[in-house]
């Protein structure tokens, strides 16, 4: 459905001199036919394909009409990309011949690599953080660039035969590429994962295998990816349907600090603005904006005013409660809150976005409240949602009361206390997690299957779109290439988790890679197509708590490579992918992504011991400058409840959430009956049919907890209104300004956000002292205290036993 097809060859024999214009033409009309035929059976289903583009093939095809075929294959394939998301808005269906490959991207881009990575590393092991994103590296490289114009001259200089240039012409967007790219893949995801593992093992867990055990752990956890993104970039970089929307942001950025030309009233609904421009009033106007719900204001960030109108109402704050509720009103007035766990709205398409909130109305809203409010799994003595774990007193779990000295379960310690208990929501989203994984599988063989198929065979010979053409002009990094890397970090792995005392056999680390290799591909396609990722996360914890039960290293290193892996594999897909947008040598990404996650890992590998070794008190609760090890705390206790207690005591047999397995079927089944749907649905449904995505509807809320039903409707009401009404009603506008508006939202609040870190936070600033900073946190809600029924002192809630 959404890869493409292996545009007609073109014949490089001459042809006869009897062969008539007439037969020729008739050949191509031909020829274009059948390649229009090919183009709607693969993309029939495809929902970021505009409806209007099908029905002109089907038009095409039913009147056989072989002159108007090759006009419309021209529009379609030829000049342009079918999608008109990358026609206008952000990628250039042309190529511009200037230097990636320089002196000047590679300075900037590692030293820019090197200080975010430490930084990144160094604040992750503080509560609150600060992360410094690829945007924050895209807006600073380019003044840099400028500078170093001014500093160096344009002038080739050798040294014992070897030629350079400091500068070779002006700083271009495809240098500034190359330097995001390697901060993507250095810190694409705040900073690097592993080090999770490792603070948890070494603080909390009192194990230290010293620097060469940590660097291997960190480096083939970020390269094992890369392995696994460029083996399948066939399927997840080069067909044109994989649109990667995000990377749509960034191109439009890339041109938007690189081209300060006006727009054209006629294609943008009247506005003459240029984008640059326009980018800096949103960005001025969001960094203003944000020091409000940032620091003056902060009750602008979960307006919740119903709340605050009955603050020790508990059904008010369970139905309208944004942190702990159900967040019925979602008027939040600050972006973090609508983009802090979705990411920005503007992005993902409709379809996506809508799919998304409907998982989240259904089952985070609908079946959630008719099982809190019927007291189901015992719900009248907790709150809603919570990210903790609970014991039968509605107290926070204790996991060191169930733990030997050795931190291994204590059977008797575990009956003694108290079985685990989750919120509502929380327990919901381990179902919906069941459902995404098996969902994923289906849909993609259903959906997808007969191309992936194709495109394994085709391989690179494939002409998808005007980009692919375009791309072909360069030498493509070689697929042994990846391969060898991939087989190099595989054998590494295996040292890693054999060479040292880590409890984790061999053969559990080939069930683990088995993980990403299975669902790599899947998940990649599902996030290309609508910028949602669905995690892994859960199928790791469940695979490796069966497996080895009372493992807790092993389980965390399982998580790091089944995980993360593909995640990372992900990350690097998407720069592939960017990368082929603006026209870089694949060469040249190749090896830019590889140093630059090598290096990476060693700077934050380093920067985490020298901190421990530093910090006084590092880790400790009360450490004074709140270095608290949140993230490595929290994996800690994920390591002990999935670890040591294991998922056969809280989802098999008489377990409490034994239910929840039944998600696995229907994760299964659903896609099987969208997918018969959509191919004989009629064609005034077929719309809303074939943009039905049951891995999005059980997957795309996936960050809930921590994130709330709040947020998700907060971010789906933004999308909904850019994605859907402004798209339809100002598409000229939208195609232009959309996807650089939602740059500057995100760039101003990463600005303000780090001043006011380093300004206020930093230095012990208090906060405003008045209503809107401190009595509006003075609700049920907002202190976890909205629930129905407490327990008494020395009683207990929940079953006499458990497994």
């Amino acid at each position: 459905m959404v890869f493409g097809f292996r545009k007609r060859t073109v014949t490089e024999e001459v042809a006869a001199a009897s062969t008539s214009s007439n037969d020729a033409a008739e050949s191509t009309g031909a020829e274009a036919l059948n390649t229009l035929k090919d183009f709607g059976e693969q993309h029939k289903l495809d929902p970021n394909l505009p409806i209007e583009e099908l029905n002109a093939v089907d038009e095409v095809l039913a009147t056989s009409n072989a002159e108007k075929g090759v006009e419309v294959e021209a529009t379609l394939l030829e000049e342009n990309s079918p999608y008109p998301e990358k026609v206008c808005a952000a990628v250039r269906n042309y190529d511009v011949d200037l230097p990636a490959n320089t002196i000047r991207a590679w300075v900037i881009g590692l030293i820019l690599c090197t200080i975010g990575s430490a930084v990144n590393i160094l604040f992750s092991l503080r509560n609150p953080s600060v992360t410094i994103t690829t945007y924050v590296i895209q807006l600073v490289a380019y003044p840099i660039g400028l500078v170093w114009d001014l500093v160096f001259p344009d002038r080739q200089f050798s040294i014992c035969g070897l030629k350079f240039n400091f500068k070779p012409g002006k700083f271009n967007f495809k240098e500034h590429v190359i330097i995001v790219v390697m901060s993507n893949a250095a810190y694409g995801g705040g900073f690097l994962y592993a080090t999770d593992v490792l603070i948890a093992q070494q603080v909390f867990y009192k194990q230290n295998f010293g620097w060469g055990f940590q660097l291997l752990f960190g480096i083939t956890t970020l390269c094992t990816g890369y392995g696994l993104a460029g083996l399948g970039r066939r399927f997840l970089v080069w067909p044109a349907a994989m649109i990667w929307p995000s990377d749509l942001v960034n191109a439009s950025l890339f041109y938007t600090l690189h081209d300060h030309s006006p727009s054209d009233p006629a294609k943008t609904n009247g506005w003459s603005i240029s984008r640059y421009r326009w980018f800096m009033y949103v960005l001025g106007g969001g960094f203003v904006w944000y020091w409000f719900p940032g620091w003056i204001f902060q009750g602008l960030s979960y307006f919740t005013f119903i709340c605050w109108a009955a603050p020790k109402s508990v059904v008010v704050n369970k139905i309208f409660g944004g942190l702990h509720g159900y967040g019925l009103l979602p008027t939040t007035l600050d972006w973090t809150v609508v983009s802090g766990y979705a990411l920005s709205p503007l992005i993902p398409p409709f379809h996506a976005v809508a799919n998304t909130v409907g998982g989240v109305i259904i089952f985070f809203i609908i079946i959630s409240m008719g099982l809190h409010f019927s007291g189901h799994w015992y719900a009248d003595y907790l709150v809603v949602q919570s990210s903790n774990a609970f014991d039968n007193t509605g107290a926070v779990y204790n996991v060191s009361k169930i733990l030997t000295e050795d931190l291994i379960l204590d059977e008797a310690k575990y009956h003694q206390y108290s079985p685990l208990f989750l919120s509502t929501q929380f327990a919901i989203s381990y179902g919906m997690s069941f459902a995404a994984v098996s969902a994923v599988i289906v849909h993609v063989s259903l959906y997808h299957g007969k191309q992936i198929v194709r495109q394994f065979k085709l391989a690179r010979r494939q002409e998808d779109d005007i980009h692919m053409r375009l791309m072909r002009k360069y030498r493509d990094a070689e697929d042994w290439w990846y391969l060898a890397l991939f087989a190099v970090m595989i054998g590494l792995s295996f040292a890693v988790c054999c060479a040292w005392p880590t409890g984790f056999p061999a053969w559990a680390y080939v069930v683990c890679i088995l993980i990403p290799l299975v669902w790599t591909i899947p998940i990649g396609i599902v996030q290309a197509i609508t910028n949602i990722q669905l995690g892994l996360n859960v199928l790791t914890e469940f695979i490796i708590g069966y497996m080895l039960p009372g493992h807790p290293l092993a389980m965390m290193m399982f998580k790091n490579y089944g995980y993360i892996c593909m995640s990372q594999a992900l990350y690097f897909a998407q720069d592939l992918k960017l990368g082929h947008y603006m026209k870089v040598p694949p060469r040249t990404m190749f090896w830019s992504q590889l140093v630059a996650s090598i290096w990476s890992a060693i700077v934050q590998i380093a920067v985490m011991n020298w901190a421990l070794a530093t910090i006084p008190n590092v880790c400790e609760d009360d450490q004074p400058e709140n270095y608290t090890c949140p993230n490595g705390r929290v994996f800690y206790t994920a390591s002990i409840i999935w670890g040591a207690i294991g998922p056969a005591r809280m989802f098999s047999g008489d377990a409490i959430y034994s239910s929840l397995q039944w998600f696995w079927l229907a994760g299964a089944v659903s896609p099987i009956v969208t997918w018969y749907l959509a191919r004989r649905a009629p064609k005034s449904m077929f719309r809303f049919v074939r943009s039905i995505n049951m891995p999005l509807v059980f997957g795309g809320s996936g960050m809930i907890p921590p994130a709330t039903s709040y947020t998700y409707l907060a971010w789906g009401a933004v999308g909904m209104t850019f994605n859907y009404f402004i798209k339809r009603r100002w598409s000229g506008w939208w195609l232009q300004y959309n996807y650089i508006t939602s740059a500057a939202l995100d760039c101003g609040l990463v600005i303000a956000t780090i001043i006011i870190f380093f300004t206020l936070y930093l230095t012990s600033a208090q906060l405003p002292k008045w209503y809107g900073n401190y009595d509006v946190f003075d609700t049920l809600d907002q202190t976890g205290l909205a629930i129905k029924t407490f327990v008494a002192d020395g009683e207990t809630f929940g079953p006499s036993t458990w497994p």
